[in-house]
């Protein structure tokens, strides 16, 4: 009889559990994963892996079903697969065997070993058949939130071809709702909501980045989920290119939420020996949709590499000079800058080549000897006698037909077919997996940072990979170019520590948790209406923390929109993300220049609350209202804004709850800036000229405070601080 490695592990932090069961040499099975229901022991375990089994059912297979994180049709399961692959047709179905398990790096050894607790386990798995090896990788993080990936590696003597390596992670069949996200240029992270049904909600990502419309986080939960309660579970697939969000309910009754790689036809082809590693698949489990951001945000912050520093005021150039770089100009903005308070100054396009618009240079990353006759140095130099530190805008991936570059090396473009792709933007990209273009582009970008102080790269990616394959032969790269994506920030940063990088691709188009570990904040749109602002920094706080959200102050009349805003509108919206300026500040009035300098002081006094506190945000009724905010860990002090979007049915909705606070403390709530609300606006009795009020976080909480009368698009921000005696 053969004797497989056998465990029952249970993985917990947080208040989650994941509970697995790994025998009978079958893939690792989820028995629980959500709540942590509290100490289980070797009968616990037992009788909850026969609690269950499923029974057989009519014209079905005379064994139970089995769904593994990696799932097998071999055991009965007819939803997706999870490896599709085949050596020229041979080998498409494999049936994999657990040959070792590791707990903590901790081998386990004997037939069976049941109740192990542990953060990590590593399982490995083989099909002599079809000669694959297998590893998957599941590990708890601190903050409750688990990811998992696998490995497969060709052990036979001819290629295998992979089409797709997916990970699914059930849930319970009482979830009934689903929530993910939609949207475009512009419109970033639009939440839509639906029934679950029987099928398959899938969510493709065939940009070649993340992606405008991409799903972000995919929810499942209980009906009528909202922010501060409901089961909820969510998964993300952390991968820059072509990637995969799916939830499916078979008629069997199961129900998943799964993800990986979106491999183009021959990508990924394993010669004897050769692996490939999936994306890391994310997944989060809260009582509400609040606390399942909020474990997305404590494993972000507790990694290694996060922001540590305070996050500078930031001032870019786009939308106050855009191509025009005149050095009187561009010297006065930086001296009107540093007087309010920014910390840095980023120039952006037009800078380099022969770029005096978007149509030629790309590519061409030296600085432009007829823009610039004296090279940077004159701008830097002043900026950082100013006390700022100076950023520059780069797009290295992509490249114009009209450049040096494309003319020297046309076989660099990215293409198929024996045709170039349809250009966007006037550009083509840069295939940055052949290795003479990536040696190119970063001795290009290592000589740029030798040779003048900058700090700061906000790195665009402002086009979607289409027909993206490596010439002559134009077989599919967008895997290939992901990595060198990854591997040229890791060079860089490495050769540069101290080094900031701003994921920015045609504003939020590649905003996931793979391009995170590497850069340091995101772009969250290149649409900077506060009204728009307001959804989007709402729900792209659902995977990340505020404080790698761009989110700047642009000018009255917005660049993108048309549409007139207030600065007070526009800088309590900014103030909730990594606060910065794109504004032509020699436009602004002396009292508009006055205001915002009040609100970059408040910004840089409180903003390790902003930037470290738990998000919070109110489910309400009025969808012209929203409610959201920051609460200390220790729950000593909170912000919060309360925004009115449109004009209410009401007139107020009356008492407005803030959530989150100790109901056992006292806390003074004071509006902040008050006077420059517009005059139309009416405070409430409350507001006692500025004072505020005294209350418990009890009442603040369950009672609330009447809101004041605001027109549209008017936002008032709340200061809450503990009153102790």
């Amino acid at each position: 009889m053969t004797e497989y490695p056998e465990a029952r592990a249970v993985l917990r932090a947080a208040g989650v559990a994941l509970v697995l069961d790994i025998t009978g040499g079958r893939l690792p099975s989820v028995l629980h994963w959500g709540a942590d229901p509290g100490a289980l022991g070797t009968a616990d375990l037992s009788a909850l892996a026969e609690a269950g089994v499923s029974p057989t059912r009519p014209s079905s297979p005379d064994v139970p079903s089995y769904l593994a994180i990696l799932p097998e049709p071999w055991t009965g399961w007819l939803g997706t697969p999870g490896l599709v692959g085949s050596r020229s047709g041979r080998a498409w179905s494999p049936k994999f065997t657990v040959t070792g398990i590791e707990a903590d790096g901790v081998e386990l050894h004997g037939p069976e070993v049941d109740a192990v607790e542990a953060a990590r386990l590593a399982v490995r798995a083989s099909d002599e058949q079809a000669s694959l090896g297998l590893e998957l990788v599941i590990e708890l993080d601190p903050s409750g939130v688990l990811r998992t990936r696998a490995t497969v590696t060709n052990t036979g003597d001819d290629d295998f071809q992979l089409d797709a390596l997916n990970l699914a992670l059930p849930v319970p069949q009482h979830v009934g709702e689903t929530l993910d996200f939609a949207g475009r240029w512009g419109k970033e992270k639009v939440p839509q909501r639906q029934p679950i049904t029987v099928g398959t909600h899938r969510r493709e990502g065939r940009q070649g980045r993340t992606g405008w419309g991409a799903a972000g986080v995919l929810h499942a939960g209980a009906p009528g989920f909202g922010f501060a309660s409901g089961e909820v579970w969510g998964i993300h697939t952390a991968w820059s290119g072509n990637h995969v969000h799916y939830l499916e309910r078979v008629n069997e009754g199961e129900t998943v939420l799964g993800g990986g790689e979106l491999l183009l036809p021959g990508e990924v082809r394993l010669a004897p020996g050769q692996a490939y590693t999936s994306p890391w698949l994310y997944g989060a489990y809260g009582d509400g949709l609040d606390e399942v951001a909020r474990r997305f945000h404590r494993l972000m912050r507790a990694r290694p590499q996060h922001p540590s520093s305070p996050r500078p005021v930031t001032l870019n150039t786009w939308e106050a000079v855009y191509f025009d770089h005149d050095l009187p100009a561009l010297l006065e903005l930086a001296e009107l800058a540093a007087e309010l308070g920014v910390e840095r100054f980023v120039l952006d396009d037009g800078w380099f080549g022969s770029r005096r618009d978007d149509t030629s240079g790309l590519g061409d990353w030296t600085v432009s000897v007829d823009a610039w006759p004296n090279g940077l140095t004159p701008l830097i130099d002043r900026v950082t006698e100013l006390g700022m530190r100076f950023g520059l805008w780069v797009e290295p991936e992509m490249v114009n037909p009209d450049s040096e570059l494309a003319r020297a090396h046309p076989e660099w473009i990215m293409a198929t077919g024996g045709r170039l792709p349809i250009e966007a933007r006037h550009q083509q990209v840069l295939n940055l997996a052949i290795p003479e273009a990536y040696d190119h582009i970063r001795d290009a970008l290592v000589t740029l940072l030798d040779e003048n102080d900058i700090s700061y790269l906000k790195w665009d990616h402002n086009r979607d990979l289409v027909d993206a394959g490596t010439q002559p032969g134009g077989r599919p790269a967008v895997h290939e170019q992901t990595l060198a994506f990854y591997r040229l920030v890791a060079e860089l940063k490495q050769r540069f520590p101290g080094l900031e990088i701003e994921s920015c691709s045609s504003g939020g188009a590649r905003a996931d948790l793979a391009a995170l570990e590497h850069t340091d904040r995101i772009w969250v749109s290149d649409n900077i209406d506060p009204l728009d602002r307001q959804q989007m920094l709402r729900w792209t706080t659902q995977l990340l923390p505020p404080e790698l959200l761009g989110s700047h102050v642009a000018a009255g009349v917005n660049h993108t929109t048309g549409r007139q805003s207030s600065l007070s509108f526009r800088a309590a919206t900014a103030v909730f993300g990594h606060f910065g300026i794109e504004w032509d500040l020699r436009q602004a009035t002396a009292e508009e220049r006055a205001q915002l300098r009040e609100w970059i002081a408040f910004y840089t006094e409180h903003r390790a609350l902003l930037h470290g506190g738990d998000v919070v945000r109110l489910d309400h009724t009025d969808p012209t209202l929203l409610v959201n905010g920051v609460v200390a860990p220790d729950k000593s002090q909170a912000i919060y804004a309360y925004v009115s979007l449109a004009m209410s049915g009401l007139v107020t909705p009356g008492r407005v709850r803030l959530p989150g606070l100790d109901p056992q403390r006292r806390y003074r709530v004071r509006p902040v800036f008050a006077e420059s609300l517009p005059r139309i606006a009416q405070p409430p009795a409350w507001w006692n000229g500025g004072e505020g009020v005294v209350l418990s976080g009890g009442l603040i909480a369950s009672a609330g405070l009447h809101a004041p009368y605001l027109p549209p698009e008017t936002a008032v921000v709340y200061l809450v601080t503990e009153e102790r005696s």
